[in-house]
């Protein structure tokens, strides 16, 4: 294992010190794990709040922030925080509007979040709604959909509520907003290399070093195939009619894409597979609103890459190009 870090235990501790003390305008540790906006509550705004394991910067934390989320509560690398620092972060960003918890799909943040909520609502009398993110079309059939893994396609669910909610709309609206975002985006990606745990020190999975995993999840799930590294333009070609055949897009849809680095993947190679996607959109006659490409949903040091497509019409494309900012993505 070759990391930058102390000692292993106190990774993410060390990890949240750093973010705070770099942008210290924008995120304000509030209690052991928990980090909420810097600066004070908008009274009657509804507050949004997300939860799950460390090692995927910028999600979860870095989405703390202006036009986006209030509070995020932190798990060690790839756990989920416990029920109790859920609860501690909705009790923090609550400005009598209620909160939005939105979060991945992933059993132990579905079953803590859902226990903060019980938690919440019987001692603090605080409203709640829930909606778990579930975008990684791979993971799942599209008849059981509600099964898939929440994976970076749902920092455009971040982006959408988190426009609402400034815009003062109340807690059904948001939540209504953050299920349509997540409703019309679909992700899947791929992986070169699997990452390690930093209190495990080994990787979480193995592939060789003429070999590629496709459809492999942030955690180190298993894919759909495993073999020979395929081209840029293979690679994108097999993840974008993938998609395709799960979300059909016609000639006059806009959407916006997002082509993310899971780590170590470079940006040069990123936009190679950009250029591939943008002439096959055009094809089709699709309209590309906001493009990212970068690093907006890692896992550790993982070498790969995941490509989401946001479906818009004009109720979400509004909200998309809303202002914003954290210290990752500014609009």
């Amino acid at each position: 294992m070759k990391k930058i870090l102390n000692d292993p235990q106190n990774y993410v501790d060390e990890m949240l010190d750093g973010l705070v003390a770099a942008h210290p305008e924008i995120y304000r540790a509030h209690a052991h794990r928990v980090i909420v906006r810097a600066g004070e509550k908008k009274p009657g705004k509804v507050g949004i709040v997300t939860g799950g394991g460390s090692g995927h910067l910028p999600v979860f934390t870095g989405y703390v922030g202006n036009g986006l989320l209030d509070g995020c509560a932190i798990g060690n690398v790839f756990a989920s925080p416990s029920a109790e620092q859920m609860a501690e972060t909705i009790r923090a960003v609550d400005a009598g509007a209620g909160v939005l918890c939105l979060y991945g799909n992933y059993g132990g943040d579905v079953m803590n979040f859902d226990m903060a909520a019980e938690m919440v609502d019987f001692e603090d009398s605080i409203r709640t709604r829930s909606h778990a993110v579930a975008d990684d079309v791979v993971s799942a059939s599209l008849d059981e959909a509600e099964k898939r893994r929440g994976v970076a396609g749902m920092i455009y669910a971040f982006k959408i509520a988190g426009a609402a909610a400034e815009r003062m709309a109340d807690l059904d609206e948001v939540t209504r907003l953050a299920a349509k975002a997540s409703d019309n985006v679909v992700s899947m990606g791929m992986a070169m290399t699997p990452c390690i745990i930093p209190q495990l020190g080994k990787p979480t999975s193995t592939i060789a070093d003429d070999e590629m995993e496709m459809g492999m999840g942030i955690h180190g799930e298993p894919g759909v195939w495993k073999g020979p590294i395929k081209s840029a333009d293979d690679l994108l070609d097999e993840m974008f009619d993938t998609l395709q055949k799960d979300r059909p897009l016609t000639a006059g849809d806009r959407v916006s894409v997002l082509v993310n680095s899971l780590g170590a993947t470079p940006l040069e190679e990123l936009y190679i597979l950009y250029r591939r996607l943008a002439a096959r959109l055009a094809e089709l006659g699709v309209k590309i609103v906001m493009p990212l490409v970068g690093r907006y949903a890692t896992s550790m040091e993982m070498t790969g890459a995941t490509l989401s497509i946001l479906k818009l019409d004009d109720e979400l494309e509004v909200l998309l190009r809303a202002p914003s900012n954290c210290a990752f993505w500014k609009v």
